[in-house]
């Protein structure tokens, strides 16, 4: 008699059976997280520590903190895998293309991003470490069309080497908020968390920069409601295939800036970033200027204007095929009146759907 036909046998009188080439049903993979971000995320970053050892008391089991560095310490079992570089500037991150390589890697479903600090203290404009911000989320989505996102707004910051970073970090903090509600989607929301609110450099940093252990607490206390929510939620783990663009196939942002201004105009600059996981080949913007100002000149697209000053802009026939992540930029002149105040402008953008 086989093995299998003798376990049968001695199974049977019990009341028991056993059908051969039966196996369990998988376990679900476990929800993949990334703490992204410099020497505040990493080196060692123990607040990561505090976080996880809550999630894992909390009952969060399936969970894995994902990165392509390696656990620093922190003396307390943790997963310790981060993306925290020190010394990294997330402009430079951008401008270099470093993510994506690190997503292939690590393949999360959450991004929980504290980045930024070294940008603000090289005086970087906040135009620009949002523009950055953007193209990050753009990459993060096309790895994973569902990624979650959580940015962080940053700790304060007072190191006696920069008098002026403790206000560049209030002045950028209070930006983020406007671009995570440009930013964010139904299918990958993008969650600001207040890390700066109730954080004193005098208590919980040991030289007004990096958090002592008083400070990683805070920071693990204000993470753990913002990610629970986001893991009780549920997290949707198959990103499809490699070349399936998934999501929105049109889906683009658009970021309006004041280049300079004078006394009844000024010259205005719109980017547009492609946000979906697939190239478009081309792309609508609609540029609503507040205070009854009106573009009256127009470079790097086309430019029709309805009757209420809302104009549409379409790309120019060399700037509309744009690939994930990639952002093109047109500019423009707009009258005002005597009366309005500092330029600003409601923008939004559509991407032209490929062809089937």
């Amino acid at each position: 008699m086989s093995v299998l036909g003798l376990l049968a046998a001695l199974l049977l009188p019990l009341g028991m059976t056993f059908t051969p080439g039966a196996a369990a049903a998988p376990a679900a993979d476990p929800v993949r997280v990334m703490p992204l971000g410099d020497s505040i995320t990493g080196s060692p970053g123990c607040w990561r520590a505090v976080l996880w050892n809550r999630l894992v008391a909390g009952g969060y089991k399936d969970i894995d903190f994902v990165g392509t560095l390696p656990p620093q310490g922190c003396g307390q079992a943790h997963d310790g895998d981060n993306e925290g570089h020190g010394g990294e500037l997330v402009t430079n991150v951008a401008d270099q293309n470093l993510l994506p390589g690190r997503l292939a890697s690590t393949r999360p479903d959450i991004v929980v991003m504290h980045f930024g600090t070294n940008d603000v203290w090289s005086s970087i404009a906040p135009d620009r470490i949002l523009a950055a911000y953007t193209k990050l989320v753009a990459q993060m989505r096309a790895s994973n069309p569902d990624m979650r996102i959580l940015v962080a707004q940053l700790i304060p910051m007072n190191p006696s080497s920069c008098p002026g970073c403790a206000q560049r970090v209030v002045d950028f903090n209070a930006r983020i908020p406007g671009w995570a509600r440009a930013t964010g989607t139904d299918r990958s929301p993008v969650t600001v968390v207040d890390q700066w609110t109730g954080f004193s450099t005098a208590a919980d940093t040991y030289d007004g920069v990096h958090p002592n252990a008083s400070g990683d607490d805070k920071i693990a206390d204000r993470w753990f409601p913002a990610l629970s929510a986001v893991l009780d939620a549920g997290v949707p783990q198959d990103p499809g295939d490699p070349g399936d663009p998934g999501g929105d196939p049109t889906a683009c942002t658009a970021r309006f800036r004041a280049v300079s201004s004078w006394q009844g105009g000024y010259q205005g600059e719109v980017t547009v970033t492609n946000t979906s996981a697939a190239a478009v080949p081309g792309w609508t913007a609609t540029v609503a200027p507040a205070d009854g100002a009106r573009l009256t000149q127009l470079w790097n697209g086309s430019l029709t204007t309805a009757a209420d000053g809302t104009a549409t802009v379409r790309n120019a026939a060399w700037n509309g095929t744009l690939a994930p992540g990639a952002s093109a930029t047109f500019g423009f002149v707009a009258t005002t009146p005597a009366t309005a105040g500092t330029p600003a402008a409601t923008v939004t953008c559509t991407g032209t759907a490929p062809a089937a």
